[in-house]
């Protein structure tokens, strides 16, 4: 038998195609309106109708605009709707600018400090390769807030505003990208040549001047000291002089941060659940907080997610949001498109095939306000976006649990509602995590927008 596609094959496939039920109609229908639509499933308007039977009110959305930060404003989301009720402050925001700013200097010191360290192999070695591919990023992961949080702090977004560089994030990525390359050529070459780690260390220093200069010119200088002003919903005028980022963030949101673990659900042979993981050069603060993913089943992530929902608590979340999505009207469902119906092809692939193969994997960070829950079991969820209020239900998507199966791939739980035999896992793996390679698909950064 031949490797090629013959004439015959191609005639008897053109045959197959004449005899298919339903070609024509298929054929008009997808040439006219396109895939998606001509493949679209009407019927889940009507299951994913926005009621649940588990809701927390967190009132008008956020927007992270044209930039990758999806897992900031996510984050910062579950961290200011607690303010927003407790001060009585409607639509308060904490400033994604002032976080974003401190991310990119990190990521930079956190690039050069990979840079250095892996500088004995060649450029062509694919974990160099990795490094130089993309020295930073808008995206990232729950562990890498925390680390920015825990260093700097945080503050109102009326203290620290957005930017043009912000909102619209791509070329202040061109410009860094193309520093940090530069630079970490020549960091490679000064530790090749023999410079001790003083002189490599003091030439680093210029160079993250050089990176926070960027960043003060493009989005603006952090303060150090602030004025927290408002006027509650009740028109009450308050004022809270000379407070510092970490000041701010201990009266103000006091979230117990180590508390709030990251779980996963990865369901790849290579990864056990119940151990826990990091990935190969993931992070941004250096010396600061390590990502760490601890594995589980779906349905005790499910689990752990409703029992942290009654108690009135949201959850930051991972997925792939661009895989059976429709952003306009909100809706998540693995059931939207029938496009083995259109096409009378099989297109099914589990969870871990998924992944395996690159099909799937986290694009998009988001937060949990409610579930529908029939007879105890989940049917469908209450989503946080921060792409503004056109999108969706006013800004707020509604998930099929089916869905969530799917794509789904990690959670913030606070580890209070954790099982003892979770904790224990947690706690024996924390310490030494099972390492995974740089491009693992459980090191992919939320950055869609």
């Amino acid at each position: 038998m031949t490797k090629e596609i013959s004439y015959d094959a191609i005639e008897q496939f053109k045959q197959d195609l004449a005899n298919h039920p339903a070609f024509n109609v298929a054929s008009r229908a997808a040439q006219e309106n396109g895939i998606f639509k001509a493949s679209q499933n009407l019927q889940t308007k009507i299951d994913l109708a926005p009621t649940f039977s588990i809701e927390i009110e967190t009132g008008k959305p956020s927007n992270q605009k044209q930039s990758g930060r999806c897992w900031m404003f996510s984050a910062l989301n579950t961290m200011r709707h607690p303010l927003q009720k407790d001060y009585k402050i409607k639509d308060f925001e904490l400033s994604q600018n002032y976080t974003n700013f401190w991310d990119k200097f990190e990521k930079s010191n956190w690039f050069f400090e990979n840079v250095i360290s892996s500088a004995d192999k060649p450029l062509g070695d694919r974990k160099v390769a990795f490094l130089f591919t993309t020295p930073q990023q808008d995206g990232g992961q729950w562990d890498m807030l925390c680390g920015i949080i825990e260093k700097y702090g945080i503050v109102p977004k009326s203290v620290y505003p957005e930017t043009a560089n912000a909102t619209n994030s791509s070329a202040l990525n061109d410009t860094l990208n193309t520093l940090l390359r530069k630079d970490g050529l020549e960091l490679r070459k000064l530790v090749n040549a023999g410079k001790s780690e003083e002189e490599v260390q003091a030439r680093k220093s210029e160079m993250l001047n050089d990176v926070f200069r960027v960043l003060a010119i493009s989005l603006g200088v952090p303060p150090k000291k602030f004025d927290f002003e408002y006027r509650d919903d009740d028109k009450e005028y308050h004022i809270d002089r000379d407070l510092t980022p970490q000041e701010f963030f201990k009266k103000y949101v006091n979230m117990d941060l180590e508390n709030h673990i990251s779980t996963i659900n990865a369901p790849t042979q290579d990864k056990p659940f119940h151990k826990v993981f990091s990935v190969e050069y993931l992070g941004n603060v250096e010396g600061g907080r390590q990502v760490r993913h601890l594995n589980l089943q779906v349905e005790e992530m499910k689990s752990l997610i409703i029992k942290q929902l009654e108690a009135s608590e949201v959850v930051w979340f991972g997925s792939n949001v661009v895989k059976d999505s429709e952003r306009r009207a909100g809706l998540l469902d693995t059931e939207l498109y029938k496009r083995d119906e259109l096409f009378d092809v099989d297109f099914s692939m589990s969870k871990a095939e998924k992944l395996d193969s690159g099909e799937s994997m986290m694009d998009h960070a988001m937060v949990i306000t409610g579930v529908d829950l029939v007879d105890g079991k989940p049917t469908k969820w209450k989503i946080e976006n921060s792409w503004g209020e056109k999108a969706g239900f006013k800004g707020y998507f509604v998930m099929s649990d089916k869905w969530f199966d799917s794509f789904v791939y990690q959670a913030v739980i606070n580890t209070k509602f954790l099982p003892d035999e979770l904790k224990e896992a947690y706690e024996a793996g924390k310490k030494d995590p099972i390492q995974l390679l740089p491009w693992d698909p459980m090191g992919a950064l939320a950055f869609d927008y």
